[in-house]
């Protein structure tokens, strides 16, 4: 038995040594522990929920505006907190607008819109910035703001 021992202590060969199934087993081990770390790390990503701003109206004509823009949850419950950004699209406004939801997920902005040259119609982008420690994300574009000349 010692000199078994002596034998396995003295082979320099490494990984070619070890019986294939063992071989096999520490590679299948490794990729599962990595899959599995992998749902884990997964699971906080199913914990957020997905912002999305409705304008009202959405459809505006040129010239100065007051718009409600309401942050909702996936469930449709209004955000506080949140930051809501209107800037240039396909048409123009003079800066880019921002407002904070009040409690129930309202944001009331004034913008001055306008179509660019040769164009009747056009659209402005919104964004959300999620309150700062909240389980929101924004990732998906959201409503646009419609601009067409009459």
């Amino acid at each position: 038995m010692f000199d078994e021992l002596r034998r396995f202590a003295a082979d320099d060969r490494a990984i070619e040594g070890l019986p294939i199934r063992l071989v096999i087993a520490l590679v299948v081990g490794v990729a599962t522990m990595s899959v599995m770390l992998n749902m884990l790390s997964g699971v906080q990503g199913l914990a957020v929920s997905e912002l999305d701003v409705k304008p009202s109206p959405d459809v505006v004509q040129p010239g100065e505006q007051e718009l409600s823009l309401t942050v909702v949850d996936d469930d449709g419950d209004g955000v506080e907190g949140a930051t809501v950004i209107v800037k240039d699209g396909s048409a123009e406004i003079d800066s880019v607008v921002t407002a904070s939801s009040d409690a129930d997920g309202v944001a009331t902005v004034t913008i001055e819109a306008d179509t660019r040259a040769n164009q009747e119609t056009g659209t402005l982008v919104v964004d959300v910035k999620p309150p700062s420690g909240s389980q929101f994300v924004d990732r998906r574009a959201n409503t646009e703001i419609l601009v067409v000349e009459e």
